[in-house]
């Protein structure tokens, strides 16, 4: 059962990954280069990242109780079910429309959000912070040395891009979309390939 749980964690990790950017490149009006992950939840198509989110969360919160068990971590298990959660909170909580997306939507910042916005907000706080943390948990937990180097240069790569997206987003830089993405798949390759290696 344990190692089922762990598969379940990988495939909600990678399918995220594969999910965002198939439906990010085919959607009309929609400019991955620019825009967040977050916005794909917005317009007719939205249902589709906000089941990523859900579903995704779902699947990463279920197999993070795995990464519990001996010789794993407590630690590295709650904070990837805070990580998972979290994912799930920002498909239930959908960002505002803004920045020329969904089409029709006025090519700015809006001065104020709404409280769904917020907790959307908060969510991706916990997402983008919980990660890099879990990583490094899994320094200390994972006995292989490779893996500590990986899950160490994984932690230092996801504080510095998230902490780039953050500045790029507050400036509505015109790569704010691709930074974010970059980010996202080294973090989330990391987490799938943590939940593999587990079942060894």
């Amino acid at each position: 059962m344990t190692s089922v749980m762990l598969w379940l964690g990988a495939a909600g990790s990678w399918l995220f990954i594969v999910t965002f950017l198939l439906d990010g490149w085919t959607r009309p009006g929609y400019r991955p280069v620019r825009q967040p992950v977050s916005a794909l939840a917005l317009g007719s198509r939205g249902w589709v990242q906000t089941a990523n989110f859900v579903l995704c969360g779902l699947l990463i919160a279920a197999g993070a109780g795995a990464l519990a068990e001996p010789p794993g971590s407590v630690g590295l298990a709650v904070v990837v079910g805070v990580f998972g959660a979290s994912l799930v909170a920002s498909g239930v909580f959908p960002m505002d429309a803004m920045r020329g997306y969904p089409p029709g939507t006025p090519d700015e910042t809006p001065a104020e959000f709404s409280q769904r916005h917020k907790l959307h907000d908060w969510a991706g706080m916990l997402v983008f912070g919980s990660l890099p943390i879990a990583a490094g948990f899994a320094v200390f937990a994972v006995p292989d040395a490779a893996w500590k180097w990986y899950s160490g240069l994984t932690a230092a790569a996801l504080a510095v891009g998230f902490g780039v997206f953050g500045q790029a987003w507050e400036q509505d830089s015109a790569y704010a979309g691709l930074v974010q993405r970059v980010t996202i798949i080294v973090g989330w390759l990391w987490l799938g390939s943590l939940f593999v290696y587990a079942t060894r």
